[in-house]
């Protein structure tokens, strides 16, 4: 009995000693982001920051780490930090337990730090400016948002940070003592929700699938920060007339989110090969339909190829990622036609020249008169309803 008494008192007087070497092993912020995903609420590291920024903003922030070791089929939710094979890794999006080393769009690695003595001495090294949509922003970039702060994981014209998270990522560390943190009440809106507000959205899909949601349309909307704001007003809202008279006519007013009659849609000639038993078939509101068309959307939405070239059904799962893929569509592919949609209404080609783009070959030219027709009542109808004339070329 009295070694075991000896033996305790050993163990109390080591474990301060323990405790401050497994936190020794430790870096500095509570959480880093390496891969895209979207909006960690959870505090992530500055991956390019500068040694003097390191060193004030990583004053040691274990009391909020509270890892716990990882557990296969454990649900986790978002913030939360594990330890798995030696490692520290957070929560960016609620999950049952997915490894964190495999499935990286919800977890990313972090750092956990052992002492918790100072987390108000940063402000001054933030230097935190209120984001601006359009701004173009270098990697290593604070800004606030909605009160929040964001560091600039990679240089971006401007990208939301709460949407582009592979060009964001959440920080900790900054105190609202700074003086840019009065900036922080900048709304983000977009140039679309300007023009069509949820009541309007309403009124002109009045019947659709609640899986497009006007907040999932919005959302993406602020990724192309020149979709609705190019040109005079009434241009604007002649594009967002055109945008939603196609997905009038591609989705059955917002009813189909996958393509009816399905194919594989796998060009194995592309520099973006088929995933194993996956396809490509028409999804969300402009129909995205081939692999490269997958990994070109992808790279805009998540900073590279592979998320929707290896889950392309996450087009249909998430609403945002369907708009998404449908705004990458008309703002950066000239598909059939000569010039992209955004273009076409932009330059006053008109809406004729967006039909060419996005199924030309199979409705122009007389190929396809009723769809033709088809798109063109739904612009009509989208135009009065916005309080602007359709413009002329309106058939292709």
């Amino acid at each position: 009995m009295l070694q075991l008494d000896t033996l305790r008192r050993s163990l109390l007087l080591l474990a301060p000693a323990l405790v401050a070497a497994c936190g020794a092993a430790a870096g500095s912020d509570p959480a880093a982001q390496t891969s895209a995903a979207g909006g960690a609420e959870s505090a992530l590291r500055d991956p390019s920051a500068g040694t003097a920024e390191i060193g004030s903003t990583s004053e040691a922030l274990s009391t909020t780490c509270n890892a716990t070791t990882w557990q296969d089929g454990k649900s986790y939710d978002t913030g939360d930090v594990v330890s798995y094979g030696g490692k520290y890794y957070v929560a960016v999006h609620a999950n049952p337990g997915y490894t964190p080393t495999v499935s990286t769009w919800y977890w990313d690695p972090t750092t956990c730090s052992s002492t918790s003595t100072s987390t108000t001495s940063t402000s001054t090294s933030c230097n935190a400016t209120a984001w601006q949509q359009g701004k173009s922003y270098d990697t290593g970039d604070v800004v606030t948002y909605s009160g929040k702060y964001y560091v600039a994981t990679h240089d971006n014209p401007g990208y939301d940070p709460t949407i582009s998270t592979w060009y964001w990522s959440p920080k900790s560390g900054c105190t609202s003592t700074s003086s840019s943190a009065s900036t922080s009440s900048t709304s983000g809106s977009s140039a679309f929700e300007r023009i069509v507000s949820r009541s309007m959205f309403d009124k002109i899909f009045p019947s659709r699938n609640s899986f497009y949601t006007y907040d999932g349309l919005v959302k993406a909307a602020k990724i192309y920060p020149t979709f609705a704001s190019s040109g005079s007003l009434d241009t604007q809202k002649r594009e967002v007339a055109a945008f939603l008279a196609n997905v009038t006519h591609e989705t059955g007013a917002l009813v189909y989110i996958e393509q009816i009659v399905k194919s594989s849609y796998c060009d194995s000639s592309s520099a973006c090969p088929c995933a194993s038993g996956k396809q490509y078939y028409g999804r969300g509101p402009l129909q995205l339909s081939w692999n490269y068309n997958y990994c070109d959307a992808s790279q805009v939405l998540f900073g590279n190829t592979s998320t929707l070239r290896t889950d392309p059904g996450r087009v249909a799962r998430e609403a945002w990622v369907a708009w998404g893929t449908g705004l990458w569509f008309w703002m950066k592919s000239e598909g059939a036609g000569r010039m992209t949609a955004h273009s076409a209404m932009v330059n006053v080609a008109g809406f004729g020249e967006t039909i060419r783009t996005i199924n030309g070959a199979q409705e122009c030219n007389g190929g396809y008169p009723e769809g033709v027709s088809s798109r063109v009542n739904a612009y009509k109808r989208i135009c009065s309803l916005l309080g602007v004339s359709p413009g002329s070329n309106l058939t292709c």
